[in-house]
């Protein structure tokens, strides 16, 4: 049934006169977009007065996997920073500043000049030109949530961020946003998202430009984003697991018995064909770079976690490509097999240096983990995002049932509440490993095989918070920003950090990244009010609100 769902939906092709109408949209907003104030304001846009708000949300939708500016801020600051922070990815080449903790302004900016360009500006609008029509009730309820999913990202991203004045230039002329607590944001983003839950109507307009949950695939489209809402409001108070317990308590008991069900109600986004704007955002960003897909490894961290545990997902996650490969080529005659799979240790340079990869006598492993091998002989060899999940047209996974049981294993370890740990932590695994069909036939994994893993790696709750959010780390691969997150928020799974000359954050996973210097340079009032606020200043070590010590 879930399997046949995922068919289903893999098989739908973006319907073309949304695509067609927000194309458009793209070509009259495609000049400079890195200039905040003139992209904001600029009287020519193509705004939902013109278009029907339908085709805003499909546009908002899109955009929140990454912008059609080459997805260059998915390539820099999600891929090469926060992947290689949480040790997803590994690289050798300096653009992966991430993999050794580098200094690098553009890369740590990219997402924040991207995402109030692209996604916040879209979802903006949405809000405004649906706000009191009874016609779009839904649509509108609809757009706080997207808005919300949108913002969370953005301060889990950077801390304080400009919030409650972002994107209104045009409608309000506020062309310096102020830069609002990261406190004041998740408490503002907590009522948002319950309300609009709350207030979504099963009997009103269902919207038709919605590609997370289409009304011609889905069958109970507000329904489905009921469960949404809920399973987003789930991951926002876990956040304040550090900071703030009992808000979390509160908005998680709230929730109990109204998250995802299944792998049949995940939000699933898909990337119909090979153009800038439908495309997949990671492989637009990294697949399609060149040397930029051939420097960029899966880590050894990551890799070895799969392979100790004879995890069924890495001969779909993972593969070996031929030697002689180049990014375009058939990537045809390389190895899937697991035996085959190394990845690379994270903090390692090429060249003649002492850090070098060349120089990498392999080292032993604890807890039974296999001891890895020295460096094999050329950066080929290691293992790089297989092509059943790593090309033009694959889905993005937005939001899963696996995350929703996960985190609500974390609370019921933790806190006593909303089950007990094991039944939603196998829950969790089982809908990991299986939801991967949403991949294809390639991607499927039998629930047979799903439960012999399982059951050969069972729940223990001594390590209960170490296994629930190693599981989360697994599940959230190709998510680096949620992956990232919910590391901060937990401390697991167990990571070594990277020691390196140069280093911004030496023997630290990074907290944040810095601020962009174009908003830097545009809005310096508000950002220099919320770098004071910084412990630390705008550092990649400074810690933000949800995230104390």
């Amino acid at each position: 049934m879930i399997i046949e769902k995922h068919n289903k939906l893999r098989n739908m092709k973006l319907q073309p006169k949304y695509i067609l109408t927000v194309a458009l949209m793209i070509i009259a907003i495609a000049s400079c977009k890195k200039d905040l104030i003139k992209t904001n304001t600029d009287p020519n846009a193509v705004t939902a007065q013109v278009f029907d708000p339908n085709n805003i949300l499909t546009t908002t939708q899109l955009f929140y996997t990454g912008s059609t500016d080459n997805a260059i801020e998915v390539e820099e600051t999600e891929i090469q920073g926060a992947g290689c922070y949480i040790q997803h990815w590994a690289s050798t080449s300096g653009y992966y500043f991430g993999d050794k903790y580098q200094l690098s302004p553009g890369g740590w900016g990219s997402f924040f000049d991207h995402a109030y360009t692209y996604g916040v500006k879209y979802a903006v609008d949405l809000y405004t030109n649906t706000k009191g029509k009874p016609q779009y009730k839904n649509l509108h309820q609809i757009s706080r949530i997207m808005k919300a999913l949108i913002f969370e990202r953005i301060t889990d991203v950077y801390g304080d961020v400009p919030y409650f004045q972002a994107g209104q230039a045009y409608i309000k002329s506020i062309y310096f946003p102020v830069y609002d607590k990261q406190k004041d944001i998740y408490t503002d983003l907590l009522k948002e998202v319950s309300q609009a839950t709350d207030s979504l109507d099963v009997n009103a307009d269902k919207p038709i430009g919605d590609q997370f949950y289409n009304p011609s695939t889905t069958d109970d489209q507000i329904g489905e984003w009921k469960k949404f809402g809920n399973t987003l409001l789930l991951r926002m108070a876990m956040r304040l697991t550090k900071v703030d317990p009992e808000t979390a308590k509160t908005y998680v008991q709230k929730v109990i018995g109204k998250t995802m069900e299944s792998n049949a109600d995940n939000a699933i986004l898909q990337h119909g064909t090979n153009d800038p704007l439908t495309i997949n955002r990671i492989y637009r960003g990294i697949g399609e770079d060149g040397a930029i897909q051939l420097d960029g490894q899966m880590s050894e961290a990551f890799i070895d976690t799969l392979k100790f545990h004879n995890d069924p997902r890495l001969p779909i996650l993972s593969y070996v490509y031929p030697a002689d490969f180049q990014p375009g080529d058939d990537p045809s005659g390389g190895s899937s097999d697991s035996a085959d799979q190394y990845g690379m240790p994270n903090g390692h340079s090429i060249g003649n240096t002492p850090s070098s990869i060349q120089n990498y006598q392999g080292h032993s492993n604890p807890d039974g983990f296999p001891n890895d091998p020295p460096y094999r002989g050329s950066i080929s060899a290691y293992s790089r995002p297989g092509p059943i999940i790593f090309n033009s047209t694959a889905p993005t996974l937005i939001l899963t049932y696996a995350e929703s049981e996960l985190l609500l294993a974390d609370a019921a370890k933790r806190w006593g509440i909303g089950g007990n740990a094991v039944d939603h932590y196998n829950n969790g695994v089982l809908a990991a490993i299986t939801m991967l069909s949403a991949y294809g036939d390639a991607g499927t994994i039998s629930e047979g095989d799903a439960q012999t893993y399982l059951d050969t790696n069972p729940y223990i709750d001594a390590n209960g918070l170490n296994m629930i959010n190693t599981q989360y780390w697994i599940a959230t691969f190709f998510n680096e920003y949620e992956a990232w997150s919910n590391y901060r928020r937990t401390g697991f799974p167990l990571l070594k950090a990277v020691t390196f000359t140069g280093s911004q954050s030496p023997g630290a996973i990074p907290r944040r990244m810095e601020y962009s210097t174009v908003d830097k340079q545009v809005n310096p009032n508000n950002y220099n009010k919320a770098v004071a606020g910084l412990s630390g200043g705008d550092k990649i070590t400074s810690r933000m609100w949800w995230d104390t010590q």
